[in-house]
């Protein structure tokens, strides 16, 4: 009797769990959806660059000697014409004190050999004295007049020279280098050292932006372009395009452009040699958008079936076939025509969309019947309805989900 008993309940287990996993399982489906709504398509090709000023000067000395006194450091604000160094004026004062010495030896020799030559000259006229002597004193004059010649060149030179010991600024702006100390020997033996570079203006800076070949035929002079800097992470900066260098540079076969950019800089947050991430915009378009995940959406029968209302006969079109632009009709262009869904309520229909301008994420609506507002499909899954187990669940642990994604012919687990 025991036996028949536990056979009985062991079968009705049994039946139980087979009508639990047998039991159709009913399902809703939950939408993923878009409203569509204006906005800013943009296309960009990147590129990196340096920020650099717009202008900045290398201040030198044409003279040698040694440092005396440094009057600015870094970042000094200077003023056109304000003393920035001054080197050891003692050997070229001795200098300049030697050439007007000279000038007045030369000057008085010139006025000898002229005295000499008008009288030998006079002498030479009445046949007092022979041609040689006559020529002597003229080789002797021309011979002063280039001494004294020389000696005044040599005099402006000092003076010079001696101005070259002050060094000046010759902009308004910013000292940006500085390789000079007091002490320090400076010698411009060939080349004129650098002592200083001055930026002009840090409130303006220009982005030296590296293009590749395969874009900067897209690059034009006027675009916008936007850039950031890891200095400030997040904070993005906006410029222009100003110039498109056409000298290449070529690294490891790699043909680069020089673009420069020009970037307003009223905080001066943006210093020179940082390294940018460049942004510049080639196309942008503004209007009534849609996702370009929408284009590849279309709802399998199973779907269709599933969001028609009891009461519903005519179906979720309303019985009426959706109408697509004819062929021919003026300003239509079938090779940018897709078709979109569009969710109503509890209902779907097929629209005609004319897509233009797009960033692989949005596009452009160019025409067609979607308007503004309206409800676009991205997606469609199958959800149990609450309150019910799903088929095929364990009866020893929690439900089993099924997310599944349907697009576009995936049939409904069942």
């Amino acid at each position: 009797m025991k036996k028949k008993i536990i056979i009985i309940a062991v079968l009705v287990v049994a039946a139980i769990v087979a009508a639990i996993i047998l039991w159709p399982s009913k399902k809703e489906v939950v939408f993923s959806t878009f409203v569509v709504d204006t906005a800013t398509v943009e296309n960009t090709i990147t590129a990196t660059g340096n920020i650099e000023p717009v202008d900045k000067v290398e201040v030198g000395t044409q003279v040698s000697g040694i440092v005396e006194k440094v009057y600015v450091d870094y970042n000094s604000h200077v003023k056109k014409g304000q003393l920035l160094a001054e080197l050891d004026k003692q050997t070229l004062r001795e200098r300049l004190r030697q050439c007007e010495s000279q000038v007045t030896s030369s000057q008085s020799q010139l006025k000898h050999a002229q005295q000499n030559y008008d009288r030998t000259k006079e002498l030479y006229e009445a046949k007092a004295t022979t041609k040689v002597e006559m020529e002597d004193a003229e080789h002797t004059l021309i011979q002063a007049q280039s001494s004294y010649n020389n000696a005044q060149t040599s005099l402006r030179e000092a003076k010079v020279n001696l101005g070259y010991a002050e060094i000046y600024s010759p902009i308004d702006g910013v000292i940006l280098s500085k390789d000079i100390e007091e002490g320090q020997t400076v010698a411009s033996s060939f080349n004129t050292p650098t002592l200083f570079v001055i930026a002009r203006d840090l409130k303006n800076m220009q982005v030296e932006a590296n293009i590749d070949e395969a874009d900067i035929g897209q690059v034009k002079k006027g675009q916008k372009c936007t850039f950031s800097v890891d200095a400030y992470n997040g904070e993005e900066f906006s410029g222009v395009v100003e110039q498109i260098r056409l000298q290449p540079t070529t690294t490891n076969n790699v043909v680069k452009y020089t673009v420069i950019l020009h970037a307003a800089n009223p905080e001066e947050k943006l210093y020179p040699g940082m390294t940018a991430s460049i942004s510049i915009i080639t196309r942008q378009e503004t209007g009534n958008v849609v996702r370009m995940e929408a284009l590849d959406y279309t709802p399998d029968q199973s779907v269709m079936e599933m969001i028609k209302k009891p009461d519903d006969k005519k179906g979720p079109h309303d019985g009426k076939k959706p109408q697509m632009p004819k062929e021919g009709k003026e300003g239509v262009d079938f090779s940018k025509m897709k078709t979109v869904w569009v969710k109503k309520g509890n209902s779907l229909r097929p629209c005609p969309v004319e897509i233009g301008l797009d960033d692989g994420v949005n596009a452009i609506i160019t025409g067609g019947d979607v308007q503004k507002g309206d409800t676009i499909v991205l997606s469609s899954s199958y959800e149990q309805k609450k309150g019910k187990k799903e088929a095929g669940a364990n009866l020893f642990g929690p439900p089993r989900r099924n997310d599944g994604k349907n697009r576009g012919g995936n049939q409904p687990p069942m």
